[in-house]
């Protein structure tokens, strides 16, 4: 996989920077998209790669001039661009649905699905410009696209709305030899995890501790998505923590 060039959005901290170390240690060139310039730049600090092989871009995901300025650096510094991890993505205040506050909607739908979608706009006008012609997407998900938490109406409808864009992208994207593909998520101990191993509001009304796993097996993961040809496509692949509340009622 030497020489790929891969964009990582949200690849400040948390699955982001997992999945940029991952792909670092695979020779990959690397653009590094985020809202915080400090935190890309401690994550290329962490790749402890040449210099050149990876960049930051300070991205706002949710403005199209923005998303067009990354992808039109990265082309411009590498000349293609083989990988689009769509990973950035946000939440809101966990409460009712009657108590939903109407700004917080706006920032998780702008951030997760529009984000995502102007991010996968431009991949798919790069991909299908650049010779040789394809490449892959591949969006972060979440398994509360179909099991969604009490009380996350917004996250849940954002991330649902991603299977939507993901089968849509991978449909139009056979013209170009671009895959599309979707990796949905459980309990990664990344930040956002935080309440999960605390304590969190489960679907009966009680609140548990719930198990997580380590980064690294979620960037594994990807790699392999990645690691198939553009003829194979991973479309959907589940890496959750093996024993939280998801499979059945357990």
């Amino acid at each position: 996989m030497t020489g790929r060039v891969a964009i990582i959005t949200g690849a400040g901290s948390g699955i982001g920077r997992a999945v940029a170390l991952a792909l670092g240690d695979r020779g990959y060139r690397l653009v590094l998209a985020g809202r915080r310039m400090e935190a890309l730049e401690q994550t290329i600090d962490l790749l402890g790669q040449a210099a050149g092989s990876a960049i930051a871009c300070a991205t706002d995901v949710t403005d199209a001039m923005s998303v067009e300025a990354l992808f039109d650096r990265a082309a411009a510094q590498f000349g293609r661009i083989d990988l689009l991890f769509n990973n950035a993505g946000t939440s809101a205040r966990n409460v009712p649905i009657p108590a939903v506050d109407e700004e917080d909607w706006r920032r998780v739908i702008d951030t997760n699905l529009t984000g995502a979608f102007l991010c996968l706009r431009a991949a798919f006008r790069a991909m299908k410009a650049q010779a040789p012609r394809g490449g892959r997407i591949i969006n972060n998900g979440s398994i509360a696209a179909t099991s969604p938490r009490p009380n996350s109406i917004a996250y849940a409808a954002s991330k649902h709305a991603i299977t939507g864009l993901t089968k849509s992208a991978s449909l139009e994207g056979r013209t170009y030899d671009i895959a599309c593909g979707q990796i949905d998520i459980g309990n990664a101990a990344s930040d956002m995890a935080e309440p999960m191993m605390q304590g969190i509001l489960q679907a009966d009304g009680t609140t548990r501790a719930e198990p997580t796993i380590d980064l690294a097996h979620v960037a594994q993961a990807l790699v392999y998505m990645d690691s198939l040809p553009l003829e194979a496509n991973v479309q959907f692949l589940t890496v959750m923590a093996t024993k939280m509340p998801f499979v059945g009622r357990g």
